[in-house]
């Protein structure tokens, strides 16, 4: 479990929080990744491209969104998510091919 910033009383404490945190990052974005391959079985059946420009910028929309409900810089959410989305879809034309 994870303390709230403010508890830490020393560096140490702190950084133990941010590598939990991280370790919890990473494990989410597995889930990720997981449901990305999912995709990558799904899509041919329903004729699906790997990159569909439309839910590209839903899902930037949407991080957005959260990211200033969360107080979070939106331009910061932006760049890593066109990161990851782009990861992903290079990801799906490897097996699906580019169409």
């Amino acid at each position: 479990m994870t303390l709230d910033p403010t508890s830490c009383q020393t560096m140490a404490e702190l950084r133990v929080q941010i590598d939990q945190i991280d370790r919890e990052l990473v494990a989410l974005l597995a889930r990720r990744v997981a449901h990305i391959d999912r995709a990558i079985e799904l899509k041919p059946a329903e004729g699906l491209p790997a990159r569909i420009d439309s839910r590209v910028n839903d899902v930037l929309a949407k991080v957005e969104a959260e990211a200033l409900r969360q107080g979070l810089d939106p331009a910061l959410v932006r760049k890593f998510w066109t990161e990851l989305i782009d990861w992903s879809i290079a990801r799906e034309e490897q097996v699906l091919g580019k169409r």
